[in-house]
């Protein structure tokens, strides 16, 4: 069954620094990720009330199921993304894994 990990970032001290460093270091390490069949990244933006989001931003890493992430994750670039997670996630952000449920 296909899975997928989903990070949540809280919002950051220094938005523009976390930008920098999450587009030009963090995300060129995601494509090589062993067993990574897609990608996607997305910030969030105020709601229809324009209140502001209570997470920054949303990644999503998708394999062909749990065991596909896990052998990702224990990898030499599993490290390298998780090492690099460390050094730049804010506090309160959290790391998913979720199988999908096909609706289609």
């Amino acid at each position: 069954m296909t899975a997928k990990l989903t990070v949540l970032y809280a919002t950051p001290e220094d938005p523009t620094a976390f930008e920098k460093h999450y587009l030009e270091v963090h995300m060129p390490l995601i494509p090589s990720l062993p067993g990574l069949q897609r990608a996607e990244a997305a910030r969030f933006l105020p709601g229809p009330d324009g209140n502001p989001p209570p997470l920054y931003r949303i990644a999503e890493l998708w394999f062909a199921d749990t065991a596909a992430i896990q052998a990702a994750l224990g990898s030499e670039q599993g490290a390298k993304v998780a090492a690099d997670y460390a050094q730049i996630a804010p506090a309160g952000s959290q790391i998913l894994i979720a199988e999908v449920d096909d609706l289609g």
